[in-house]
């Protein structure tokens, strides 16, 4: 460990004790936010804990206490003891032979030195003055900057003892205009990636094409007509694609969703996907590039692995815990996480894609007679069926292999298995962010990538 890192021994092991850990956690969080050139909120927070967790008959005990250093431990240790054994009054339960790897490592994120709170502020107001001057016609502007930095220190009982790191900032800009009726239409866009803010560029000069990019989008939208409703044919955009792969296939593809019931449990080894569809959850690389939120290893120690969800179309594999891996038979892959100091681990995604295929999104378009492009997505929701619903922020009308109008907010959804069997093309890009969180019981930091999309789904409309 590092001359910094707390010196941390898993809870020993008794008669009836089966595992444990514990683990000592700091969470830093900054916001800031400007709107039309005022300062709204301005916000930084740290929260740190020490968490102990022990396996007992076939039981789980949990405990946490805000504080750190060996006191703050041995209290932890003892009320996860004492949780276990409450629990224990259910009655029995089949204990599983848990997986013993334990990872040993650090992995902390270096960057640049942060920015200072009126550097920060200093930049948000030369962007607003730019943006002002750019686009006199928007009604509002509103910027959002923001920064979190977990650090993970952890030790269990099978030889686990890592120093975990994970950063990511993003930069987030909406404009608000004003439709020919009078009525307000807003859109946003956002940079994301690892690291604080002084990490990701989000200067004027490389936010400019993309600035512009969008109030051209906006100046459509008060244009917009409506969507027709129904089956159509629609061109998912890397980021819907993302947003599909997560939502709508990632969590029925978490093994305690699975052994819950969810309907991707009797499918594995089907096919549920076009053979142009391979989904990855990835644990810290892709394709030699240290992915955007990095898991070497997860809060309970499993060394992080990749886990292949679809392989050409074929249902092959879950995200799983120790436990969860033990009762289903499964190779762990290190997707046990916890959010924040108090919160317990649960199997969670942490880099999901789709990955690429060989065509251009303009190939992709050309090859829509009637249809959709949908381009952006404000929310989305989906349940361990794979039924999902999606709202829609941003789209075009396509006709005859070429885009027409924008369209007004709407919803696609369906069932995300019978849309991916629907893919007839994907294309060659490949999109990553990491600016959302996932709720599951707790937030989570993730990130979601892939490339566009073409396929069958249902469009909300008149």
């Amino acid at each position: 460990m590092s001359s910094n890192a707390p010196v941390l021994e898993a809870p020993a092991l008794s008669a009836s004790l089966q595992y444990s850990e514990l683990r000592q956690h700091e969470l830093r969080k900054s916001r800031v936010m400007m709107i039309d050139g005022n300062l709204t909120q301005n916000s930084r927070t740290v929260d740190a804990g020490t968490s102990a967790r022990v396996y007992a008959d076939g039981y789980w005990g949990f405990a946490s206490v805000a504080a750190t250093g060996a006191q703050a431990a041995a209290r932890a240790e003892q009320q996860a003891r004492d949780n276990a054994r409450a629990m224990a009054r259910f009655g029995a339960r089949s204990a599983v032979g848990l997986p013993t790897e334990g990872y040993r490592g650090e992995h902390v994120y270096r960057g640049r030195a942060p920015l200072s709170q009126s550097d920060i502020q200093e930049r948000l107001a030369a962007l607003n003055a730019w943006c002002r001057q750019r686009y006199p016609d928007l009604k509002s502007i509103r910027f959002v900057v923001s920064d979190e930095h977990h650090s993970k220190w952890l030790a269990t009982s099978t030889g686990g003892r890592s120093l975990s790191s994970i950063q990511r900032a993003l930069c987030q800009v909406v404009f608000v205009a004003q439709a020919a009726d009078g009525s307000p239409v807003e859109l946003n866009e956002q940079i994301s990636g690892k690291g604080s803010l002084a990490d990701i560029d989000w200067s004027v000069e490389a936010l400019a094409p993309r600035l512009d990019e969008l109030h051209g989008h906006l100046r459509a939208k008060c244009q917009a007509v409506p969507a027709r409703g129904g089956l159509q044919t629609v061109v998912l955009a890397p980021p819907l694609a993302g947003m599909l792969a997560h939502e709508a296939m990632g969590h029925p593809c978490e093994a305690d969703i699975v052994m819950g019931g969810a309907v991707t449990g009797s499918l594995r080894g089907q096919r549920v996907a076009s053979d142009l569809v391979t989904m990855i959850d990835f644990a810290h690389t892709y394709e030699g590039q240290e992915v955007m939120i990095p898991v070497y290893a997860d809060d309970e120690g499993t060394p992080g692995r990749d886990a292949v969800l679809i392989r050409d179309g074929i249902l092959t594999d879950f995200m799983n815990s120790r436990e969860t891996a033990a009762r289903m038979g499964l190779v762990p892959t290190g997707s046990a996480r916890a959010y924040a100091p108090n919160d317990e681990p649960l199997v969670r995604m942490r880099n999901t894609a789709i990955l690429p295929g060989s065509s251009s999104l303009d190939e992709l378009i050309a090859g829509v007679d009637d249809g959709y492009l949908l381009m952006k997505t404000g929310n989305g929701q989906a349940d361990s069926t794979t039924e999902f619903m999606f709202g829609i922020t941003l789209a075009y009308e396509i006709r005859g292999g070429k885009l027409g109008a924008a369209i007004l907010d709407t919803t696609v959804s369906g069932s995300a298995i019978k849309v991916l069997q629907s893919v007839d093309a994907v294309s060659d890009d490949m999109y990553w962010s990491c600016s959302g969180y996932c709720g599951k019981k707790q937030p989570m930091v993730v990130s979601m990538g892939g490339p566009a999309l073409r396929a069958r789904a249902h469009m909300g409309g008149q």
